[in-house]
């Protein structure tokens, strides 16, 4: 897919840590992908409240409203989008809580690679 394509997809990172939040906005705008970045689970329900997005990269430990509480708020019917979570706990309860929450998939930080990650988006986005 060319890079002026990719370039209308809009993706929201919510990522409290800021040398991670940092990693993935460098990595998905060198592949050519539109992003925002948030810190905190209020912001991210704001900005998907106020802008239509195409998928979300959502920590599950956030301040103020976690990843879970965000993925109620915007169940799969109703979102549009797709949600891949992110963790550094490899814990299968927080797995298996975000699929039942309507997460699309699960990357656990510390056992994945960057290129895993944009593999995973570029899968759900059919690109």
């Amino acid at each position: 897919m060319c890079l002026t394509h990719m370039k209308n997809i809009d993706i929201l990172i919510a990522e409290d840590d800021a040398v991670l939040r940092s990693l993935y906005e460098k990595k998905f705008t060198l592949e050519g992908f539109t992003v925002r970045a948030v810190t905190d689970g209020e912001e991210t329900i704001r900005v998907i409240k106020e802008k239509k997005l195409d998928l979300l990269l959502l920590d599950i430990h956030m301040p103020k409203v976690d990843g879970f509480q965000v993925l109620k708020e915007f169940p799969p019917k109703d979102r549009g989008f797709p949600v891949i979570m992110l963790t550094n706990f490899d814990q299968a309860e927080f797995k298996l809580r975000s699929l039942e929450l309507g997460a699309n998939d699960y990357f656990v930080k510390k056992d994945m690679t960057m290129r895993t990650l944009v593999d995973m988006v570029k899968k759900l986005l059919k690109l």
